[in-house]
């Protein structure tokens, strides 16, 4: 892996990290300008709309559990183990586009509850 995927894997941890931790603060530079965010509900909305309808006010997982991420090229793939705080958990894997040094897009692919 290039040090550039290694970077990008790194930022990938600290976007998680941060949506753990409810600092939207620390990822809102990590992300382009014209940033994306798309999911089975929500169709390619901008940043301003991503934080508003994406990033909960209250806690709402106790954990995420990376258990893949893959670089490549400007791609990298992540496979999660999401914890909730009523105790369900669910497995996701997104799909986050870079841009030069910052996320571009992101895209989640829902799975199943575990």
């Amino acid at each position: 892996m290039s040090s550039l995927e290694n970077t990008r894997c790194d930022m990938v941890r600290r976007l998680f990290a941060a949506y753990i931790a409810q600092h939207p603060d620390l990822v809102d530079p990590l992300l382009t300008q014209d940033f994306t965010f798309s999911s089975p509900r929500d169709d390619h909305l901008d940043k301003k709309r991503y934080f508003e309808h994406c990033w909960p006010k209250e806690k709402a997982f106790r954990a995420i559990h990376i258990e893949h991420l893959v670089a490549d090229g400007d791609d990298v793939i992540v496979g999660y183990r999401a914890e909730k705080m009523d105790g369900g958990s669910f497995r996701n894997v997104e799909l986050i586009r870079f841009a030069g040094d910052r996320i571009a897009e992101v895209n989640v692919y829902f799975g199943r509850n575990v």
